[in-house]
């Protein structure tokens, strides 16, 4: 069975029972509320769904100490080939590529994507969402979105567990991000990037309230920072 922990924010591991470690957007090293620190993390993949910092994080410096497979939208891809990220692999909206135990499907999102370099904007692209199939499970990772009609689409993929930002301000709210659980349909629902800092702090036991009126059959589970997920 998959293991989903929250490290905080929008960063995220998967671990399966084969010892595979997937690391979704690595924001670790400082970030306010992770509770664990960048040598902790032993990832073979990496999936990064946009250029932002607070989603690139520590990448490139896990996949430089542990040869871990990155994957990202192609631009983003190249920029991280580029820093000397040692296997990286581009993808597109719409295409699906294999990983140690799993596959990843991207699709859309609807945010920005920049990465900044002190004053210098240095990386662009698309932002994306991933349909992430591991360990028997389906995930779908939405990435920093505001809600689109789109999701229910998303959710004719069979997703076992939704993981959506509920923070406002630069993403969806929680009154978006209940529509977005009735939109997906999944039988989990996990909320994240929110209470990181001032401007996305939210009450994530309103967000189930909501998600409870909007999509009754949808459980969601809230997890503290280091805190785990077996789906």
């Amino acid at each position: 069975m998959p293991r989903l922990t929250l490290i905080g924010h929008s960063a995220f591991l998967l671990e399966d029972d084969n010892g595979n470690v997937v690391a979704i957007d690595p924001f670790i090293t400082g970030n306010p509320v992770a509770t664990i620190s960048a040598d902790d993390v032993r990832p073979n993949t990496i999936l990064i769904t946009h250029a932002h910092n607070d989603h690139v994080g520590d990448a490139v410096e896990l996949a430089k100490r542990t040869y871990a497979k990155t994957i990202a939208l192609v631009e983003l891809a190249d920029w991280l080939e580029a820093q000397g990220a040692p296997e990286v692999v581009g993808f597109n909206f719409g295409g699906t590529t294999a990983f140690a135990g799993g596959t990843v499907k991207m699709v859309p999102a609807w945010h920005t994507s920049s990465y900044h370099d002190g004053e210098k904007r240095v990386a662009h692209g698309i932002p994306a969402g991933f349909i992430v199939r591991f360990g028997g499970r389906t995930f779908y990772f939405a990435g920093d979105t505001a809600l689109f009609g789109d999701m229910r689409l998303i959710g004719e993929e069979g997703i076992d567990v939704a993981i959506l930002p509920i923070g406002d301000h630069f993403t969806m709210g929680p009154d978006d991000a209940a529509r977005a659980a009735e939109f997906v349909a999944a039988r989990t629902v996990i909320p994240c990037h929110y209470n990181t800092f001032p401007p996305i702090k939210q009450d994530p036991e309103a967000f189930r309230a909501k998600v409870a009126k909007r999509a009754p059959r949808t459980e969601v589970v809230i997890l503290a920072p280091g805190e785990s997920y077996t789906a």
